[in-house]
């Protein structure tokens, strides 16, 4: 990959994680790898033909996400490519969602990425080169009862992104947002989400969803949707009105928690 030879990924230790690693080192990237679970990570290096640094750490802990910060900033084995994946999910109706847990997805999915982010970015802007790939969702084109704050969390990245993108113009250093429809991962699991919510004609797998990521990176793209559907569906999402396409979210999320 053009210009980029250290990458940092967040939450590598499974699904749309340890497939960009995988990706990233064939096209010769070092990596920084960083998840909370130690013994997955070190799997994973070693399955890798690139010089890799495994960092254990749980985001949604302040100490652990300085540690992270300090690393991003670090001017000895720089990192100029930041993949900010790692993120959490729950579903159900919002006043039966324990409160710790709600929040601990704002940690996780705002709070640390834009930690990470501003760790990185001066100086990548210094070295004008180097970039970011955000990972949302597309959750986050439009309100997802059922799933109120991760939708909300997403909607945050997406419109982080697009106004990073904005902001780095002419400095050499770019901000992609990618906005993954539903993944085959152990997301779905963690979040409790219904075994049979999701056709497997809607899903995708996460080689697939970092293949395309990847590929849209490096042609210079700010969002990256991958799937002719998701494509459609967060498309339409952005004209259609809210009444509606928060009544059909509705409707599908309620899947989620088997109601």
């Amino acid at each position: 990959m053009a210009r980029v030879s250290r990458a940092l990924v967040t939450g590598a230790s499974a699904g749309i994680g340890t497939s960009f690693a995988h990706q990233l080192a064939t096209r010769g990237v070092d990596l920084v790898l960083v998840a909370r679970r130690a013994d997955r990570l070190e799997a994973l290096a070693a399955d890798l033909d690139v010089d890799v640094e495994v960092l254990t750490a749980d985001l949604g802990v302040p100490e652990d996400l300085a540690r992270i910060e300090a690393r991003l900033a670090a001017r000895d084995a720089p990192v100029d490519l930041l993949v900010n994946n790692a993120g959490l999910g729950a579903y159900g109706r919002f006043d039966t969602l324990d409160a710790d847990r709600q929040s601990g997805l704002v940690d996780v999915n705002v709070r640390a990425l834009v930690r990470l982010t501003r760790a990185v970015l001066p100086r990548l802007v210094e070295a004008g080169a180097g970039g970011i790939v955000n990972v949302g969702s597309t959750a986050g084109f439009q309100p997802n009862p059922y799933g109120a704050v991760y939708g909300a969390t997403k909607a945050f990245v997406r419109s982080f992104t697009e106004a990073l993108h904005e902001e780095l113009r002419g400095t050499g250093v770019r901000a992609m947002l990618l906005a993954p429809g539903f993944t085959d991962t152990e997301f779905q699991a963690v979040a409790d989400v219904a075994a049979d919510a999701v056709p497997g004609g809607a899903r995708m797998d996460a080689d697939t969803v970092v293949e395309v990521a990847l590929r849209d990176y490096a042609a210079g793209r700010v969002v990256s949707v991958p799937g002719a559907v998701n494509r459609l569906s967060s498309g339409g999402a952005q004209v259609v009105p809210s009444v509606i396409t928060r009544r059909l979210s509705a409707i599908i999320h309620r899947r989620f928690v088997g109601s």
